[in-house]
Formats: C-alpha cells, sequence, structure tokens
C-alpha cells in the first residue's frame, strides 16, 4: 500500500509516516515507480510496527528508545534477556506513572472535597515531594 493508505490504516499523518521513515523506525520497500522519489511501499507488518510505536510512545517510552529497539532487532535480534530488561523497565515506568496518577488523584479529590464544603481551612496543595498536603476538617457534630 502507498503512504496515504497507509498512513491512513495507522491512524497517522502522512508527515508523521515520513518521520518515522527518516528516522529508521518504518522501513517501506521501494517501488520501481515515482522518477526521482520513488513510492514507499508498506506492508500489513509496516501497519503492526507503527501501531506499536504509538502504543509505546503512549506508555511513555521516547522514540529515541524506540528507535534502538528496532534497530537492535533488525541487525542482531533480541535475546529473551533483552527482552525481559526492556519489559522491565517499562512496567518501571508504568509503575511511576501509575503512581503519579494516585497523587494526582488525591489531590483533585482533596481539592474537590474541600471546595464542596465550602473551602474551610487551607486549600490542599503539592508539596515539594509530590504529595497532596490537605487541611482536612471533620465537622463535629456534638452528637457523641
Amino acid at each position: 500500500m502507498l503512504i496515504g493508505e497507509f498512513a491512513q490504516r495507522a491512524g497517522l499523518s502522512q508527515d508523521t509516516v515520513r518521520f518515522y521513515v527518516r528516522k529508521g523506525l518504518l522501513t517501506p520497500q521501494v517501488g520501481a515507480r515515482g522518477g526521482r522519489n520513488p513510492y514507499q511501499i508498506f506492508s500489513e507488518r509496516d501497519v503492526s510496527t507503527a501501531l506499536m510505536i504509538r502504543f509505546a510512545q503512549s506508555l511513555g517510552m521516547p522514540l529515541k528508545e524506540i528507535a534502538g529497539i528496532a534497530s537492535e532487532l533488525s541487525s542482531e535480534g533480541l535475546s529473551v534477556e533483552r527482552e525481559i530488561e526492556i519489559i522491565d523497565t517499562q512496567v518501571a515506568r508504568l509503575e511511576q506513572k501509575a503512581a503519579d496518577l494516585s497523587t494526582l488523584l488525591d489531590y483533585l479529590r482533596a481539592k474537590r472535597d474541600w471546595m464542596a464544603r465550602g473551602k474551610p481551612g487551607d486549600e490542599p496543595r503539592f508539596a515539594e515531594d509530590g504529595l497532596c498536603l490537605a487541611t482536612i476538617t471533620v465537622p463535629v457534630s456534638g452528637h457523641d
């Protein structure tokens, strides 16, 4: 398939496809047509590769790292140990991202609750360590 169809199938812009090709992330076949600028012909495997690249990016993996792994894979292959190392790195990144999201959720919940109570006391805020510092005031009913 040519770049337009490929871009549509992969959910990418043609500029992004060209960028991925320049960076060596995608290696389409070169067709005979097109003169000085021969047509690039993409396969179903290229679609899978593009989807994997986008997914890896969404998990926080930088393109430079993705390109490095792709280069390793195409030149010498990946040993089981190397695959495990890559997966462990991604698991650690995702665990950190999950912890960061949990901290953000705690902050947003504390702020929402503070606002719902009429903004009594100090506003919840982030500390330097990323933890949410919230002054939680529990109404005392006097009917204990």
